[in-house]
């Protein structure tokens, strides 16, 4: 089906943070399929891990035991306090989890006939009809209505909106952000407001959920993205570099969320399976062993304070934003084309809500190849700002 815009390339291998095309020309990849392949390319570790357990066994079935998924729930349950682990596919199936997870706690837990989900402006949290409609992007939702009831939607980062919510709502059983916005442009919230919320939640016993795909897995230079504020949500969903491109996706709950949910309540195929859950452990184990989290704020300040020495000055560059290696470069106006422009250049990023060049580097993207983004990028910005 014609539902995506493809670029005119194909990779055949890649190695490091590099990628090579059918004609052999290299590609420095700041985009990581979109913070997904957390190792970057072909990363030894990894291949080894993947071989050997694809010798072994692929699939078997959730009505059975898996080792490896008990070991990672455990892995992920100790890095993040939470109690519990639902390991399927992807984001939107671990958002979807979610959702139905704050309905269900509505229900059987607060009595609620009519349970609605605070939910915030530019989130993006996937592309079934609830995740969708959770979402605030139009584009993404149109032509597919009548969208999921249940969601009302506040500024991000505005608390006093969520006050108000609370002081005339009596069905809200649930608050839904990402503490770093990735399709929304790149959007920050401060630390604070996050521990606001968590407090809003426990005074009227609402779940706070966050929405780590994107931020999570290191990226931002913690394990997820709510550790820096300290607030521990009810439910935190996970993927994208979860398995360093192996499709996985996790929904993890603690305190009141935890124990919801009990045989055929939700299910899963392939969820947590055997070769998914190996790629997940030895990413996990990579991450920590190199010290790619450090890397992730080093080299991530580094490219901010490259990019705004480079662009220091340039009318049509309004902010540069972000944490760790989850980098937004706002422009004053529309820059889709900068994308074909970069590919041209040898450099893979994207842009997103229209203004905003987004960059989700492999972590182990190295001080070099940091000089060599900035170089390129803030070139082709200057190039572009100046028509």
């Amino acid at each position: 089906m014609n539902n995506i815009t493809r670029l005119p390339v194909a990779f055949t291998h890649g190695q490091g943070t590099w990628l090579f095309d059918e004609a052999g020309k290299r590609y420095l990849d700041a985009l990581a399929g979109f913070a997904v392949s957390t190792l970057g390319h072909n990363h030894p570790r990894l291949v080894e891990a993947i071989s050997r357990q694809a010798g072994r066994v692929l699939h078997t079935s959730n009505v059975y035991r898996i080792p490896l998924q008990e070991e990672l729930a455990t892995r992920l349950a100790g890095l993040s306090g939470m109690d519990e682990v639902f390991f399927c596919n992807s984001g939107l199936e671990a958002n979807e989890a979610a959702i139905k997870l704050a309905r269900f706690y509505g229900h059987k837990k607060k009595g609620v006939e009519l349970p609605s989900i605070i939910v915030m402006e530019h989130a993006f949290h996937g592309r079934s009809l609830a995740t969708l409609s959770a979402s605030a992007n139009r584009k993404a939702q149109a032509g597919f209505e009548p969208l999921v009831p249940g969601f009302i939607r506040v500024p991000y980062g505005n608390v006093d909106a969520v006050r108000q919510i609370a002081s005339r709502s009596r069905d809200v059983v649930a608050v839904m952000l990402e503490v770093l916005q990735g399709e929304g442009g790149v959007n920050t919230v401060s630390d604070e407001y996050v521990r606001a919320l968590r407090g809003l939640c426990d005074e009227h016993g609402w779940l706070l959920m966050v929405d780590e795909v994107q931020c999570g897995t290191g990226r931002t230079g913690k394990w997820f993205g709510w550790q820096h504020a300290g607030a521990r949500p009810d439910v935190m969903t996970l993927a994208k570099g979860l398995a360093s491109g192996v499709p996985i996706g996790a929904c993890l709950t603690s305190g009141r969320a935890a124990g919801l949910f009990q045989p055929g309540n939700h299910g899963t195929t392939f969820g947590g399976n055997p070769l998914a859950c190996t790629a997940a452990l030895t990413t996990l184990d990579v991450i920590a062993e190199e010290g790619l989290m450090d890397n992730a704020v080093r080299i991530g300040d580094a490219i901010r304070a490259g990019l705004s020495s480079a662009l220091e000055g340039v009318a049509g560059v309004v902010e540069i934003r972000g944490r760790g290696l989850m980098i937004g470069i706002e422009l004053d106006r529309p820059c889709g084309e900068l994308v074909m422009r970069a590919l041209d250049a040898g450099l893979l990023i994207n842009v997103t809500s229209d203004k905003v060049v987004r960059m989700l580097p492999p972590l182990i993207f190295s001080d070099s190849e940091a000089e060599i983004l900035v170089e390129v990028l803030a070139s082709l910005i200057r190039e572009f700002l100046s028509q």
